[in-house]
């Protein structure tokens, strides 16, 4: 049976709406500061800062957590950090945003198929459809860089894979904790890991724009703190494939506004490819892109 569509109501999907708008404009902003800061110290610092900020507003209903939820919040926020520093790093040898977001979208993809495997969920037959040609998408875009993986393209996958966990955990956890002291607990973990490989594996410029500093700052406020609070109170509202439909848009988003800020075009592979991982998503999904649909018409 699907999940039940009752507790998804309009407030969910148009916060999940705005998230995906917040997290494609992130792609701009975070591969403009990259252009001054290395991958693990720029997605570090982003969301320790931005953790600290949520931190201030979420004292009180820290306090009032046990010893178990601040651990179940900190152990999701090892695996946030793993995606992205993965997709950072992605992001910092990609040439192409379009690409990278498509890729990454493939993590909506693998959330069913990680949720029959971890926690025994029965994903309805279109995901098994979806999944070759998404593969068969992948596999265009990595004929564009001739019969080979890109170091971005492999860093992204991985990423993706990564956050198909993540949507996985979080939304089991989200149902327990508050949206507020769950997402100052992930984000303040994720920056407090990442700067700390960071200071161990990465060279440290020695001096930072004042303009590396204001993407930095977009990426903190509207990418980071807001994002990920919105999305994660969203995801306590509504099912996790319910909310998988509108988040996997975050990649179409991403291409519009790269187009528009840098120039990007597509090969007829890289659009072929790039299209047939989004059609996959709607196959995946398409009982709940149908009542979305619906929702909306009426």
């Amino acid at each position: 049976m699907p999940d039940s569509l009752e507790r998804s109501p309009l407030r969910a999907d148009l916060l999940l709406l705005t998230v995906t708008l917040l997290a494609a404009v992130g792609w701009i902003f975070s591969k403009e500061a990259l252009n001054g800061l290395p991958p693990l110290l720029f997605i570090g610092t982003r969301f320790l800062l931005a953790g600290l900020i949520l931190v201030l507003f979420a004292l009180p209903a820290l306090r009032r957590l046990g010893w178990r939820d601040l651990a179940a919040g900190a152990g999701v926020g090892v695996l946030f950090s793993a995606a992205l520093g993965f997709w950072a790093t992605g992001l910092y040898y990609s040439d192409h945003l379009g690409e990278s977001a498509f890729i990454n979208s493939l993590g909506i993809l693998l959330v069913p198929v990680v949720a029959r495997l971890l926690f025994g969920d029965r994903p309805p037959r279109t995901t098994w459809i979806a999944l070759p040609i998404a593969l068969f998408g992948f596999a265009l875009l990595s004929l564009n860089a001739g019969l080979r993986l890109e170091p971005s393209q492999w860093l992204i996958a991985t990423s993706a894979l990564l956050f198909s966990l993540l949507i996985n955990a979080n939304t089991r956890v989200v149902r327990h904790l508050p949206a507020l002291p769950l997402s100052a607990i992930q984000l303040t973990m994720v920056g407090i890991l990442l700067s700390l490989v960071s200071a161990l594996v990465e060279p440290w410029p020695e001096r930072v724009g004042g303009d590396i500093l204001g993407w930095l700052a977009a990426s903190i406020l509207l990418s980071s703190t807001l994002r990920f609070f919105l999305q994660i109170h969203a995801q306590g509202l509504t099912t996790p494939s319910h909310a998988a439909v509108i988040l996997m848009l975050e990649a179409v988003w991403t291409a519009l506004l790269a187009a528009v800020w840098y120039g990007e075009t597509m090969t007829l592979l890289q659009l072929a490819g790039c299209s047939l991982i989004f059609a996959a998503l709607l196959i995946n999904r398409w009982y709940w892109v149908r009542q979305l649909v619906l929702r909306f018409a009426r």
